[in-house]
């Protein structure tokens, strides 16, 4: 696979105050093990992925960020173990603390469309990192 040249389109990204988004409804609290599978020593680490989304016409007048951090808390209620911090216990093995606490959550805006990048909407391209935040430490159980 070919990688593909830097655009030399420059945009600006403004990021929001990020925040916690919390399970809309009260969850089960517990410490789960991760499954053997899970807990390999060669998955400890964190994969960095960036999404776009062509406007849905249906959704005008419609906030995004509203709409992804409802279906978030949502979602959480189902998926409460995400909302939890991720620990250590004896011998490395890894589990989770279902805390309820939350996902962290960062809006996002760029003075920049879709149909500005064309159709090779691959990294890298000016101002990549700035759609990221830096990883935090680990919190443990």
């Amino acid at each position: 696979m070919a990688l593909l040249p830097p655009t030399s389109l420059v945009f600006r990204v403004r990021r929001h105050e990020q925040e916690l988004v919390t399970p809309a409804k009260p969850t089960p609290h517990a410490c789960k093990l991760l499954s053997d599978i899970d807990d390999q020593e060669g998955h400890r680490f964190q994969i960095r992925g960036l999404n776009f989304y062509r406007c849905n016409p249906s959704k005008q007048g419609k906030d995004p960020a509203r709409v992804i951090r409802e279906a978030l808390e949502a979602n959480l209620v189902f998926y409460y173990p995400f909302a939890g911090r991720l620990g250590e216990g004896p011998n490395r093995k890894l589990m989770v603390d279902c805390t309820g606490e939350g996902v962290l959550f960062i809006e996002t805006d760029a003075d920049v469309t879709l149909e500005e990048f064309g159709d090779a909407l691959h990294p890298p391209f000016s101002c990549y990192e700035e759609f990221f935040m830096k990883p935090l430490a680990p919190m443990m159980c």
